[in-house]
Parts: structure tokens; C-alpha cells; sequence
């Protein structure tokens, strides 16, 4: 109880030493929506995290206002629990697309460049964060200087050979190994497929996370947990809805994600574009997009391979988007 009382007080301090330390409710895409501002000072890059699932705000999410200083004394952290979980946890129907988010992305950059106008803005997009990263770069004019991603996302998720065959050797069932070569026979699949196959990644393959490798420092998820609990600016259900919220019965999305091919738009790439990859990665395929920046006229594409990591950055992922942040917080 003590030290729990002790890390509040210190949150606090550290809320109250920061030049800027705020919630700020926007527009986004016609939704107002709150997005936490938190930076020791006001003249440091700012990085915008946008966050993977789609509706799984992790590992930056509002709740994490003035618990990350060894993070947010560098740059100023943007966090924005995207319309349908967290702090903004809506009904996520299908009459939303890709483009929806895409433009409440564009909505957020053209208000933090507003509150910032002098400021170097990096976007930060996990896995199907890097997808609105991408998207908003290439589709809009916006005020962006470089974008950094971890797991981008290109083409053929799931339904592709290299899954098929990694899960084909991996120790499996005979009964699922049945069902995996049906599913791998057939011309079109559906979003409940795709998701056994997620599932069965997860589970039997190191494309999600490598086996042999250090998880995310105990130290660090710990501070995380306590910090969304201990949040000043969520209540309970805040954090349920990081779990479990408006994406619920949202097919719209995932049809898409499933479907999407973004290599024509990699290749428009105008600033400076960092991909960091694990080299387990099978879920959003490390070796389709090594592939890809290797082969792209794109200058601006560079790639980075994180060994030993899988699609969910453990400490050395975290440790990788962290250098990079660091990197490009002073590049012209």
C-alpha cells in the first residue's frame, strides 16, 4: 500500500513537472474524442502512437499520462485510444472502413500541428497502426516528418504460403492440421478463418512472439497495469474497454485488413519511412516486406530487422522503437 501511494505521488510530480501533461478532446472524423499530451518540454519532437488490433491500445494507450518519463523526457507523447475502445470506446459497426480512421488520423495530425507548429512530428504506427501511418501520408497532405513503424503491414495477411507452411510443420493436431489444408485449398475465405488462423499462429509459431527470446521487461508491464489502474484520467470501464469494446462484432474492418495490398502506396512514400520488423514476424511477413525494401525505387524506405522478435515487440522490440524514436528526434 505504501509503495503504491508512493508511485501515485510520483506520477503526479512527474504530471506536474512536465510543460505540457493534458487531456484534449478533438473532432476526429465527425467523433469528439480525448488524446492524452504528455512531454517534459513543449519544444521536443512530438510522436503521434498509433495503435494495432484494430481496438487494442497497447503498448501506449491515454492511460499512460505520466508514467513514461524515461520516454517523455525526449519527446512528447500523443496518446489516442482510436475511436471504439478505451477512453473512447464507441459502437464499431460496419459502415466504418479503413478510410474512416484514415481521416480521424489526418484530423489528429492537423490538430496536434496546430497546438505545435514549430515541432518535428513523427507518426508511430503498430500493425495496423502502420496502415493509418501509411495511409495518412500518402493520401493526405499532412504536416508529418517522418513516420517510424513496428509490423507494417502490405499484403496477403493470413491467407499466404509462408503460413500455410509454417503451420503445416508446426506441432499441430492431425484434426486442425485436417481443417488448415481445407482452408488452404479453398479460392475465398471468411473473417471467421482468418481468425482460426491468427489463433493457431498465436499458438503453434513464433510469428506473434518468439519462443526463445526475453519478453517485454517484467518491470515495465507491471508500471503499465498499475498505471492504467492508477490512471488520473480513466475510470473501470476505460480500461475494460481496452479489451473488450466497440469492435466486437465490427467485420468491416477485418475484411479489409485482410484484403489490403498497400505496396502502391509504400512506394509513395515522401518522407523519411522506418519499418522495424522481428524477424519471426509470419503476421505481417518480415520476409515479404525485407523483400519489398530491397526491391522498391522508394529512397525513403528503409528496413530494420529485429532478431529473434516476433509482431509483438518484446524488450527487443520495445528497445528498437525506442533507438529509432531517439534517432530520428533531431534528423533534418
Amino acid at each position: 500500500m505504501k509503495q503504491a501511494y508512493g508511485k501515485r505521488i510520483r506520477r503526479k510530480q512527474i504530471i506536474a513537472d512536465n510543460e505540457i501533461s493534458e487531456i484534449r478532446e478533438f473532432m476526429l472524423g465527425g467523433y469528439p474524442q480525448k488524446v492524452a499530451i504528455d512531454g517534459k518540454k513543449k519544444s521536443n519532437p512530438v510522436v503521434i502512437f498509433l495503435h494495432g488490433g484494430p481496438g487494442f491500445p497497447f503498448p501506449f494507450s491515454v492511460g499512460c499520462r505520466g508514467i513514461l518519463p524515461e520516454i517523455t523526457e525526449s519527446v512528447t507523447m500523443v496518446y489516442w485510444d482510436q475511436l471504439g475502445c478505451g477512453i473512447n470506446d464507441y459502437p464499431i459497426n460496419d459502415h466504418f472502413s479503413i478510410h474512416h480512421f484514415t481521416e480521424m488520423t489526418r484530423n489528429l495530425i492537423l490538430e496536434i500541428k496546430r497546438l505545435f507548429p514549430e515541432n518535428r512530428i513523427i507518426l508511430l504506427g503498430v500493425s495496423w497502426g502502420s496502415i493509418l501511418a501509411l495511409k495518412a501520408v500518402t493520401a493526405f497532405s499532412v504536416p508529418v516528418d517522418c513516420c517510424v513503424t513496428y509490423g507494417q503491414v502490405v499484403s496477403e495477411i493470413a491467407f499466404n504460403e509462408e503460413v500455410f507452411e509454417a503451420l503445416d510443420a508446426a506441432p499441430m493436431p492431425s484434426r486442425q492440421k485436417r481443417k488448415l489444408a481445407r482452408i488452404r485449398q479453398q479460392a475465398s475465405h471468411s473473417i471467421r478463418e482468418a481468425r482460426t488462423l491468427m489463433r493457431w499462429i498465436h499458438k503453434y509459431t513464433e510469428g506473434y512472439q518468439c519462443k526463445s527470446c526475453e519478453k517485454a521487461p517484467m518491470g515495465f508491464i507491471i508500471k503499465k497495469l498499475f498505471g492504467l489502474l492508477t490512471s488520473p484520467d480513466y475510470h473501470i470501464k476505460d480500461i475494460l474497454a481496452l479489451f473488450i469494446n466497440g469492435y466486437a462484432r465490427n467485420t468491416s474492418l477485418l475484411k479489409e485488413l485482410f484484403s489490403i495490398d498497400l505496396s502502391e502506396d509504400l512506394e509513395k512514400v515522401s518522407v523519411p519511412y522506418t519499418i522495424l520488423q522481428g524477424s519471426t514476424d509470419i503476421v505481417t511477413s518480415t520476409a515479404k516486406i525485407k523483400n519489398f525494401a530491397d526491391t522498391t525505387q522508394n529512397p525513403r524506405i528503409s528496413c530494420k530487422i529485429i532478431e529473434n522478435c516476433g509482431h509483438i515487440p518484446d524488450k527487443k522490440g520495445m528497445e528498437a522503437i525506442f533507438q529509432e524514436l531517439l534517432l530520428h528526434q533531431h534528423s533534418l
